[in-house]
């Protein structure tokens, strides 16, 4: 175990925080934006004295009411200023919330030095986004993100740093594995982002009937997965396809978790920017339901002027702006929304409608109530006041979370002639190598970690004095076999770094991307340490440590046994050593698919996933299928059964299988329900997911798992809503999409 404290200085200062300096387009949120520079307090400030509350500050009020009070008592300047991120009015004894980011845990520090330049404050980290996805479990990332949501308070009330508006999750659909962010993406299908999405959502804004712990910003809409060129470029396709694909997570999180904050992608769809795009109203807005904080990113304002070349002045950027619904920008844009107004583009009506939304997550948060009534106003200080000393990313039960997830998250690609899991026991040396082996890489939108555990570190943990661990960073292949040659089983630890250890928008690797830069190949170099390893060692172990896919066809083919685990936990060398002896049975499934070469993908820019994207319209056999992930123990299905043999237009079955442990280890089994239409008048994927369930089964041990199919999961656009066809559609459910066990078909419709 290594104290990152030693080294949050050096994570700060990394290039990248050089961009928000330079870049004219502004893709990101840069550390002068961060939101340690709201003047977070629990205090509010103190409005003009009156005998009785004013409307407004009555919380017996209905909230449309007690809105209306106070726009009306607000000057034109202080709305001005509320379309900002910190939407606080001293004048009125109002105190707004900033944003914080936190994709997977809290960040305030880490290497894009989130919080401010002020000190640190360490916080649970988990997995990369990526990897919280692998985990195919919506509960347990409920988990991790009420945790997060606690510690946020914890911060806010305690720390007086931060805010309670979370840039979390991340809804976008990573269709393409050259992506550069697809480290930030749960995965490439919609129901399995949309529900892990849905979970998180519930998780940061926790379960008070009246108050959120904090507010979930879902972020970003919409088909945001290309990094080169994406301050100008248009993500091109049909409406079927924003409804059954690329909307879909977000519509999810929105009418199912209740998120009403959301932050537009830079991109245009169609040629409009999302930040200015009418479908914000007339889909968002008018049919699901969503009447809260919208936002742009930073420096999106300027790029519809500059980039998409879509408006003449930013004057006419942020009246198209205001008038789709941006309520807040990342910018300021006040002298382009004052230039707006004094040309006629806008009114200060047009603001006022707008301002009610972030309104209605303030009050959704408390921020306009006493905090007597805040059930979560003394997080934080209620402790301080108790005498404790210790804050919560170091309590052990979440540290504990930290490693369950990490667990949950790895996934078993191959296990050749049972070399895993390894017994310490049988052992006398391990050799663990490779340029990650004693490193946790944090990416761009970590926090720091109370603490990191490295691989080696987890490794010499688990299999104490008696076993020799010997180490190597790799950068010698011929030093490396050697050191290998000379131990019982090796460790080889290789994939990217996810912030390529460069300046913005630099990989020094092709293989390797980030934000602002996408991939321009998908082979992975460090594969050559492999076979030097190998070649020394048949004993070798390979861990894929990485951001997302690789094409490591010859580790596939010539490797006994290989992991893939994403960056980021904390506890990433306790979870590696967990799976690798055997102390936990791997269960965790791939959430994207594998091509077998860039061949099999269209081009970057062709976002019509039909034309060959994803597993849903993949003609060919990829390297690992979407859903795959291996065990230490056998599962048999039977019995698959379904409570009707025919669906009506708005009914639903339950899906029932039987489920055996037929090893000798116990161990969790995440079933996988598909659909494929027969009879569909309409062009349909070949097939999609429509349901899942991570269990646990004891060895010997048959389980029942029910998967309940409603028939809207079955419907498509028909150009004005969503319609369930007659149809027959076949069920299939096994253990991955390329591994169906049993298929059954029923009738759907009249």
């Amino acid at each position: 175990m290594k104290l990152i404290a030693s080294v949050a200085a050096s994570l700060v200062l990394l290039s990248g925080m050089a961009y928000a300096q330079s870049k004219t387009t502004a893709p990101t949120k840069p550390a002068t934006t961060a939101p340690a520079q709201h003047a977070a307090t629990t205090t509010k400030p103190t409005a003009p004295a009156q005998s009785k509350l004013l409307p407004y500050q009555d919380s017996r009020l209905p909230v449309e009411q007690r809105i209306t009070d106070l726009i009306q008592r607000m000057t034109l300047d202080e709305k001005l200023a509320m379309l900002g991120t910190d939407p606080t009015i001293p004048r009125l004894g109002i105190v707004g919330t900033n944003h914080v980011e936190g994709l997977h845990g809290l960040a305030l520090g880490g290497p894009g030095g989130w919080g401010g330049r002020g000190l640190v404050t360490p916080t649970t980290q988990f997995p990369q986004s990526h990897g919280l996805g692998q985990t195919w479990d919506p509960e347990l990332l409920k988990q991790a993100a009420a945790e997060e949501a606690y510690e946020t308070r914890w911060a806010y009330n305690k720390f007086h740093k931060g805010g309670l508006v979370v840039r979390a999750p991340n809804a976008d659909l990573s269709r393409d594995p050259r992506w550069g962010r697809t480290e930030e993406s749960y995965g490439e299908d919609p129901f399995l982002v949309g529900t892990l999405a849905t979970a998180y959502t519930e998780g940061l804004q926790g379960n008070d009937a009246k108050t959120w712990m904090t507010a979930s910003l879902l972020k970003h809409f919409l088909a945001n997965s290309n990094e080169d060129g994406r301050a100008g470029s248009s993500s091109n396709f049909d409406d079927r396809l924003f409804h059954e694909y690329y909307a879909v997570p977000f519509r999810m999180a929105i009418e199912q978790g209740h998120a009403n904050a959301m932050m537009t992608a830079y991109n245009s769809w169609n040629k409009v920017p999302m930040g200015a795009n009418p479908v914000l109203h007339s889909v968002v807005m008018k049919q699901w339901g969503f009447d809260g904080i919208i936002c742009t990113d930073a420096g999106a304002l300027g790029n519809m002027v500059r980039a998409s070349k879509t408006y003449a002045n930013n004057a006419e950027a942020a009246a198209a702006s205001i008038h789709a619904g941006i309520n807040q920008f990342l910018e300021n844009a006040t002298p382009s929304v004052q230039d707006a107004l004094k040309q006629g583009l806008m009114t200060e009506a047009d603001i006022d409608g707008n301002l009610r939304g972030v309104f209605r997550v303030m009050i959704k948060l408390g921020m306009l109530e006493p905090a007597a009534s805040d059930p979560y106003s003394r997080i934080g200080t209620e402790a301080q006041a108790n005498g404790s000393t210790d804050d919560p990313w170091l309590w052990p039960k979440n540290k504990a979370l930290a490693r369950k997830v990490t667990d949950e998250s790895i996934v078993l690609l191959k296990n050749e002639g049972g070399l895993l899991p390894l017994k310490a026991a049988s052992i006398k040396s391990i050799a663990v190598i490779g340029p990650l082996a004693d490193r946790v890489a944090l990416d761009w939108y970590s926090g720091t970690p109370p603490y990191i555990v490295t691989p080696l570190a987890g490794i010499r943990a688990r299999v104490g004095k008696n076993v020799a661990v010997t180490t190597s960073d790799g950068a010698d292949n011929a030093a490396a076999a050697e050191l290998a040659r000379k131990a019982d089983v090796a460790v080889v630890i290789i994939g990217n770094h996810p912030t390529c250890d460069a300046g913005w928008a630099k990989c020094p690797l092709p293989s390797d991307g980030k934000e602002a830069i996408d991939r321009k190949t998908l082979t992975l170099a460090q594969e050559d340490l492999a076979k030097a390893v190998l070649a020394a060692n048949p004993k070798t172990v390979v861990v894929l440590q990485a951001s997302f896919p690789f094409t490591t066809t010859w580790t596939q083919e010539n490797v006994p046994a290989i992991l893939m685990m994403t960056h980021n936990s904390e506890e990433q060398g306790d979870g590696m050593a967990d799976v690798l002896f055997g102390d936990y049975n791997p269960a965790g499934r791939l959430s994207q698919t594998w091509v077998a070469s860039m061949d099999q993908l269209p081009p970057m820019m062709d976002y019509d996933i039909r034309n060959g994207r994803t597993y849903m319209y993949l003609g060919s056999k990829p390297l690992y299928a979407f859903g795959y992930g291996l065990s230490y123990t056998k599962f048999a299905y039977s019995n698959l059964r379904v409570s009707s043999g025919h669906l009506a237009k708005d009914g639903a079955v339950t899906v029932s299988v039987d489920v055996k442990n037929a090893g000798a280890r116990d161990g969790d089994e995440v079933v996988e329900l598909y659909v494929a239409h027969i009879g569909s008048k309409v062009a349909r994927p070949l097939q999609e997911l429509k349901g899942f369930r991570r269990v646990m089964i004891r060895a010997g041990e048959t389980k029942i798992v029910a998967i309940p199919l409603k028939a809207s999961l079955l419907a498509y656009w028909d150009g004005k809503g969503f319609a369930v066809e007659n149809d027959s559609v076949e069920l299939r459910v096994g253990g991955s999409s390329d591994a169906i066990a049993l298929r059954k078909q029923i009738k759907v419709g009249e």
